[in-house]
Parts: C-alpha cells; structure tokens; sequence
C-alpha cells in the first residue's frame, strides 16, 4: 500500500524555498503527529505512516524527542507489512523495517528504551522468517550496546553455525558478532565458539567464508592460543582456490578469483609465527610461488592491476614474515624495485610499504639499497602518504655504510618538509644519528642542526636525550659547549636551541670558559640576550642556568644579580621564587650552600632511549594488528621470538596449535624529566610545568564501565554556570537539590589549575563518586590525585587539576560525574568546564593608536578576521560599564583614547597556544545604542582564534549585558 501522505508530505518539504518555510511546515506536522499519538486508536497503516514521517524529520536534522514507543511496537507487531515498508517510498530506504529503521535511526546503545525492544529482536532471530532475522542482525549491529551483547550474543552465533540458516543470514550473523566483538570484546565468549567457527572459513560458499574469516582474524588476534587452528584452514582455503581452483564464478574479479579472501587468508597466516612443520613450510612456499608467477601476466586493466596487486602485496609480507632470506624474497625485492617507480600513487605506495617491511626484517639491504636513489626521490612525491613510506622506508634502510647520506638527505628534505611529517622525522634523525655516530664531534654537530632546523617541531624528547648523552660522555661535553656557544650567538631564535644551551653550559660551561670567545661573560652575554624573548619556563631553566654560573664563575657574579633582582617582583610566581631562593642562596656570606646547590648533574642511569618509546607510541598497533615494526632488526628479532615463544606444541606432527599474536613489547616507561620542576605556580599541591606527573585516570577499573555508560547529552542547568565562570575565576558552577559543585580557577601563560569543590547538600551519604574529564592534544587536563570516593552528609570534597592549553582549541572538555546516594540512589551529571580559549590569554593595556592601527591593518581582513553584527537580548540595553566588565573578564586589556569613536571599545591581548605559539589578539566592538547592536570584529594571525575569541564574546554581549 503506496503511503500517499507521507509523499505529499516530501513534496511539500521539497517545495520550501526558504528555511523559515520549511521550520513551519515541519512543526505543522510534528504537531499533527504527537496529537494522533495522543489520540490513540490508530491502525498499523498510520502508525506507519506517522513513524516515516518522522524518520524522514529526523534524516533532515531536526531533533525528534517522540514517537520512540509507536517504533517499538511496531516491531513487536505480529503482521509482516507492519514490520516492513513493502513498496518504494520517496526518501526513505524501502528494503529497511519501519520499526526497525525508526530504531536503529533514533536510539543509541545507552538508550533506557533499547530493553525493550530487545525480546522483539530476539523473537525475530528466532523466526523461521530469514527476512525477519536479517531485520534483527542489521538492528543489534547497528546499536551494539553491553545489554544487547550480553543477552543476544549467542543467539547470533546459533544464526551464523546453524546449518539450516541461509546463507545470506550467516554472512549477517558473522558480521553482527564482528561488531559485538568490537565494541565489548569481554562479554562475547569466543574462546568457547573456537572450533564451531574455524570449521565454516571451509564453507563452499565464498561469501559465507569471507564473512566469517574477518570474524577469525578479529578473535585470533586476541585469542591466538584458542584459534591456533585457523591456520591450517586458511592453507587449506588458499589451496583451494589457487591450485585447485575451486571457486564459485561469481566470485572472479576481473580474472583473479575472490581476492578478498586470499588477502584475508595471507593476512591471517601472518599473526602467528611461521611453522617448524617442513611440509606446512613447502605447502606455503608453493602457494606464494604460484601468486608470484600470476603476476608476471600482464594486468589487463586498472581493476585487474588493483586485484593483483593486493594479493601480491600481502604474499610478499607473507614471505618476508616465514623468512626474509628466501628465494620469494630475493624474486620480490625485484618486483618491488619496480613497483617503487611505479606511475600509479597506490602502487608506489605499497611499494614503499612492503619495501620498508623486507629493510625491517632482511639480514642483508643490498638489494634494496640500489634502489636508493629512487627511494630519496619519494621524499618529493605529490603524495604526503607516499612520502611518508619513503621516510619509513629510508628510516629502515640506514645502517653503517649508508647512514651519513640518508640522514643528510632527510635533514635537507626536513627544511621543505609538511609539517604534519616534521616531528616524526626530528624524531628518526635522532634516533639514526644515536644510533649511527661514529665520532662524538658529527653526534654534536647533526643534532644541533637538527633542532636548529626544525625548531618547535622538536619534542620534549629530543632535547632531554641530548642533554643525557652529553652528560654521560665526558668526552663530549667542551665540544658541545663549544658548538652550542657559537649557535647561541646567531641573530636566529630557536627556544628549544636555548634550552640546550642553557642546561649544557650551565653544567659544562667551564671547561670552555678558557678559550677565544667563550669568556664567563661571553657565555652570560650570549644566553642572556635571548632571555626576554623566552616561554616562562625556559626563562626559568635559564635563571638556573645563571645560578650555576655564579657558583662557576664569581667574577660575573654582580650581574647575575642585577638579573635576580630584577626578577624578584615580577608577577609569575614561578619566576619570582626562583630569583628570590637563587638571590637568597647567591648572597649567603659563604659558598658552602651555593656549591652543595650546584653540584654538577650525576651521569644519568642507561635506559632505553625515551626517542624510540616515543616512535612506538606514534606507530602504535591499529585494529589490525601489524606483525613487524618500522626499522630496528632487534626489533623485529625479539618481537618474533617473543611471538614463538608463547606457542606450544601439538600432537599432530610439529604443526603448533597455539600462537601468539604479535604484540609489541611492553616498554618501560621513564621519566622525560632532566631535573625535578617545582610548581609554577606556587602551590605545594598541585604542579602545572610540562613535566608534570602522568594523568590520574581519575577512575577505577569497576567504575570504568558505569562513566562509559553516561549519556553524551549534557546536564540540563548547567549553562548559567558554565558561562559565568568563563570569565570569572570563581564561582558555582552547578546545582542541583543533591550536589553542588564549586569552582576555584587561576591562568597563567597557557597552563592553569582549577580546584573543583563538590557539596553534598543532602542528610546522605554519596558513595562511589568518579570524575571522568576529557583531555586531548589541544587541550590537557590532568588530576594529580583522585578525588574522594565518598562524601559525607553536609560535607565537601575537592579534586585539583592541572589544565594545559598545547594548541589552539574550539570545545571546552566535558566533566562527567556519577555517583550513589543513599536516598535517591544512582546519579550522574554531564557538564562542561568553563575553559575557553581566553583563559589563555594575557591582558595588553599599555598600546598606543598608532600601533594598534598599524598592527590592525597587518593583520588585514578575513580569514584572519572575524566579524558579525548582533543585537543584545538585554532588556537594559547596551550598558558601557557593563560591556567593560565581560571584555575584562575575558581578559582583554582595553586600550583608551585609542578608537576617534569614544563609544568605542578597544582591546588587545596574547593568547598562549603552548606548542602552538602565542597568537596577538585586537578587538574592536562598535555599539549602536539606540537600535541595542553591536559590530564585533576580531583580528588574530590565526583563523581559530579569531572565530573562537568571537562567538564567546558575542554570546555574552548577547545574553548577558
């Protein structure tokens, strides 16, 4: 039955020219709809048709809060034309049940109204209808919640291994426990399915084996003992369709047969170490042979070129993985030398991939060191992808004889480099050039090029393992104070340059102090004239560095002090308590505690480089677990040895029956730290320097599961809050009739600390409080200790945080809380911490007309600019101490007599973006006072900024004025 008023109901919404027309139409509708629902008495047609209506609403991005239980009961309604829209609709995917489409669109995992419809889905899974089945496999795939998996996880399974289940449905069912798997890996039990599912990668319908072999890579990369098994069944499958050639014709893609599943069955062989079975060996030897003769035929298109190649490809790393030195090897060296120079983007891509895989493992590089020449030209393909194979390629390919060329050529590419690929590249010269150095002299000379050269993209890392290499090679250290001297007197600014060269001659500076031009003051002279144009910290390492040099040098003594002096009032409160202890310590009447203060640093305790920690990190395994990491034959050996040594040997012949995935090794963490910063901000409880203690993960391990299970939808109420207190430093951030939750904040450059108070306004007691709050690479927040779990009647409890602003960033982190009261049992509260980027922002008062004009017209228009004429909300209307009281709050120094309008306001500031640099910030808002409007303009060096900087801003002189 065609649906003639939800058609005409599209062509109306198709016909609205403008927004505002369609808005009316769509709540003229909305409100037709909730009045039949509220009506009752409706048939399964108009249920139907009311439900479509609304998905196609909701498909247009308007927010549905209703219609959720009409949904459900059509999926438990017993009629098939109820369950499923028979005849095409305009707009809405006709093969789709409305019942089941209307769910899948409109509830989450964490939905209260998933249970449900959870017994309608399994009546379905148990219908002999496989329409019916598909319907419920394609719902519990596409919400996948913990209660889903758990109650319905083995009534998939008996779908996919029954063997009156159609085909179609157990592709289904494999794909719907591949999901389920992904999302709550602890409530599936796969270990006991083990031998049921390996058995069906042997079905003769190829879509069924390819289904449920992505379902076996998936477990036996958790469970590689458990499914040790497989590997039999994927030789045995390859053999099939390669020698046998036994495989469906509808499977042939462009003359290669089914090329997904050998991919997968390649893929598969490659998680488990290779057998000590010598037959299983040659039995895998010809497989590889035979793929390696196919591709010597010429692709007769591009489609047959793809195929090929990707079961090529996954056969050469097979190969390397069962042995790098065999003749496969030897013959795909070849090949691969070729593909390199490919024309084709993709194929000198995988390429340099599988190239970079063979440098990894192989006992000799000859082979592919005479493609060297071609692999340094890939460091200037048009493909950032492609050049970052090359980099890993050449990263694996450096050893002794080849390691000055390829590390000069990857400094001189650094100079032109993306800059998406500059840190991972800092961090691989230095590691080669570690690795590689064969004199102390060129060790000195390339790094500090390196940081030189690249300058902010050099990490914490980098610098930290130069000053402990320095430190623990005597005969390294008059060298590199020496070369550090002279790179410190260049016009050039580099802080991370100043870092090493504040650390080194502070603790080396006197075995140099006696030769040409590198006197004590020389040194002062020449650290201290990059001094004031410096990050907070780096001065404060640098006024360290002047206090040694009053221990090491007492004849420059009197203007080190002037320095201290000068310190000893600013408003830092980290530099201020350096210059004032250093000034203490510097003017005793004797040396002994000055000398005992600046003993010179111990060798630091061998460890792993914390570069090569720091290169895993960025390399970490994917979903699909990589067998060899980039470069390092070490590496590679204990990886693999480790691999083997986990299995254990079966009854059937040599052939192991348990395997171990491939892990990476688990690497010690240490310490980045050279010395031990104290608190920047003065406070004995809470450290906010970069080196500051790893995040507490403010939650236990049985509570991780309740703060996942939190809606995403934020609190309703706790806008005031969080908008008041983004510009101010205190305040209530939240209440409720159970909790309130307090805030206490303070800013400094781009670090902050903020000290949350949670209230218990109740005669109960709250137990189990866990705080979870966002953090990422823009935005750090971190606790150092966790907060108390239980709060007492009338009482309070505080958690402090240490906030990090590390780029520039537009969402302020959201705080999730949740707890159990006594009285009305579980709670949870969703929201935001009121950090907005003009926390980080440092006040400019003291401008002139002249130069804010001048700087303004630098900065020029959009994207640079931002801008946008509003009207004020206020009943009040535009109030001009009020105005100057939100611009201060959001700390903007305003600037007066500098605009030849004096109802205009003017501001300026630096926002500290951390790495990110700091960014100048000029704001001129225009009032109309009699219309209630303003003109907001923005202009910053960055776009974000300046967007960012203005929709706070417009919003309160919208709202709140």
């Amino acid at each position: 039955m065609s649906m003639r008023g939800l058609t005409v109901f599209i062509a109306d919404i198709r016909n609205c020219r403008v927004r505002e027309l369609e808005e009316k139409r769509i709540n003229k509708e909305m409100a037709n709809i909730r009045s039949k629902f509220k009506e009752g008495n409706l048939n399964g047609y108009q249920k139907k048709k009311y439900v479509c209506k609304l998905l196609y609403m909701y498909i247009l991005g308007w927010d549905i809060d209703f219609g959720h239980m009409e949904a459900v009961n059509l999926i438990a309604s017993p009629k098939y034309s109820e369950k499923q829209i028979v005849r095409p609709v305009p707009s809405i995917v006709h093969t789709k049940a409305t019942g089941y489409l209307a769910v899948t669109l409109l509830f989450h995992e964490n939905s209260d109204l998933v249970r449900l419809v959870i017994n309608s889905i399994k009546k379905d899974l148990d219908d002999m209808n496989e329409i019916n089945n598909c319907l419920a496999l394609h719902a519990i795939a596409n919400i996948g919640g913990r209660e889903m998996a758990e109650t319905l996880a083995t009534d998939v399974h008996r779908l996919l291994i029954s063997p009156t289940s159609r085909s179609f449905v157990q592709k289904k069912a494999a794909l719907t426990l591949l999901r389920l798997f992904r999302k709550h890996p602890d409530v599936i039990p796969v270990q006991d399915w083990a031998e049921r599912i390996i058995n069906m990668m042997g079905e003769y319908d190829l879509g069924v084996a390819l289904a449920v072999t992505t379902l076996v890579m998936a477990f036996a990369q958790t469970f590689p003992e458990e499914y040790a098994n497989c590997y039999i069944k994927a030789i045995e499958r390859l053999k099939r369709i390669l020698i046998e050639r036994d495989y469906s014709l509808d499977y042939i893609y462009y003359k290669v047969p089914t090329p997904w599943l050998q991919v997968k069955c390649l893929r598969l062989l490659q998680y488990y170490p290779p057998p000590e079975d010598s037959a299983v060996r040659d039995e895998l030897n010809e497989l590889l042979q035979v793929i390696v003769n196919n591709s010597q035929d010429t692709p007769k298109n591009v489609q047959h070129n793809n195929a090929q190649n990707a079961v090529l490809f996954e056969a050469i790393n097979l190969a390397i993985h069962l042995d790098s030195n065999s003749q496969i090897c030897m013959q795909a060296a070849v090949l691969l030398g070729r593909f390199i120079s490919s024309k084709e983007t993709n194929v000198r891509y995988l390429g340099l991939e599988t190239m970079a895989h063979l440098a990894a493992c192989a006992d000799s590089l000859e082979p592919i060191r005479k493609h060297q020449e071609t692999i340094i030209m890939s460091l200037r393909d048009k493909d950032i992808s492609v050049r970052r194979r090359g980099l890993d390629l050449l990263y694996s390919m450096c050893d002794n004889t080849n390691s000055k060329i390829v590390i000069s050529e990857l400094l001189r590419y650094l100079q032109i480099a993306d800059y998406t690929l500059r840190e991972e590249m800092v961090l691989k010269i230095a590691i080669l050039t570690e690795k590689f150095a064969t004199a102390y002299s060129w060790y000195v000379d390339i790094i500090l090029q390196l940081i030189s050269t690249a300058g902010d993209h050099v990490g914490e890392e980098v610098w930290f393992r130069v000053v402990q290499i320095v430190t623990n090679n005597e005969d390294l250290q008059e060298y590199a104070a020496k070369t550090v001297l002279n790179y410190l007197r260049s016009p050039q600014y580099n802080e991370t340059m100043i870092k090493v060269g504040g650390y080194i001659l502070g603790e080396f500076g006197h075995l140099i102090a006696n030769s040409p031009g590198c006197s004590p003051i020389e040194q002062f002279t020449a650290v201290h004239s990059k001094f004031n144009l410096c990050s907070l910290q780096t001065r404060s390492l640098l006024l360290t560095t002047y206090v040694k040099f009053v221990n090491l040098f007492p004849e420059i003594k009197s203007q080190i002090l002037t320095v201290f002096n000068q310190y000893r009032h600013v408003l830092d409160s980290e530099l201020q308590q350096r210059a004032c202890e250093y000034m203490a310590i510097a003017t005793l009447p004797t040396d002994d505690m000055l000398q005992t203060v600046c003993e010179e640093m111990p060798p630091f305790p061998e460890k792993e480089s914390t570069l090569v920690i720091k290169l895993n990190q960025k390399q970490g395994d994917t979903e699909d677990k990589r067998v060899w990491v980039i470069g390092g034959k070490e590496a590679n050996i204990e990886r693999r040895e480790s691999l083997r040594a986990r299995m254990s040997s079966t009854d059937s012949g040599s052939m192991p029956t348990t395997y171990s995935s491939a892990p990476q090794q688990a690497l010690n963490g240490h310490s980045n730290s050279i010395t031990e910063e104290p608190d920047l901000l003065g406070l004995d409880d809470l450290s906010l320097s970069s080196n500051a203690p790893p995040p507490n993960t403010m939650q236990t391990s049985n509570q991780t599961s309740t703060l996942n299970s939190l809606n995403d939808v934020p609190t309703p109420g706790f806008e005031p809050g969080y908008h008041r207190l983004q510009r101010a430093a205190e305040g209530v951030l939240y209440e409720d009739s159970n909790m309130q939750i307090g805030l206490k904040s303070e800013y400094h450059g781009h670090l902050g600390r903020v000290a949350l108070y949670f209230g218990n306004k109740t005669n109960a007691t709250f137990q189990n409080l866990t705080t979870q709050i966002d953090s990422n690479d823009s935005l750090t927040v971190i606790s150092p200790n966790p907060v108390d779990n239980t709060i007492e009647a009338k009482s309070q409890v505080q958690q402090l945080l240490n906030i990090e602003c590390n780029e520039f960033f537009r969402e302020s982190p959201s705080l999730r809380i949740s707890y159990v009261s006594q009285a009305t049992g579980p709670q949870r509260l969703h929201l935001k911490l009121p950090v907005v980027l003009t926390k980080f922002m440092e006040p400019i008062s003291t401008m002139d007309g002249n130069n804010f004009f001048q700087r303004w017209k630098q900065i020029g228009g959009a994207p640079r600019e931002s801008q946008v004429v509003f009207k004020t909300e206020s009943q009040q209307g535009i109030n001009g101490e009020s105005v100057r009281t939100i611009l201060a709050g959001y700390r903007f120094g305003l600037l007066n007599d500098v605009d030849p309008n004096p109802n205009n306001f003017v501001g300026a500031g630096v926002v500290h973006g951390g790495k990110a640099g700091k960014v100048g910030a000029l704001l001129r808002l225009e009032p109309n006072m009699e219309q209630h409007m303003y003109r907001l303009t923005v202009r910053t060096t960055s776009e974000v900024v300046s967007e960012q900087l203005r929709l706070v801003l417009e919003r309160s002189l919208t709202y709140d004025v």
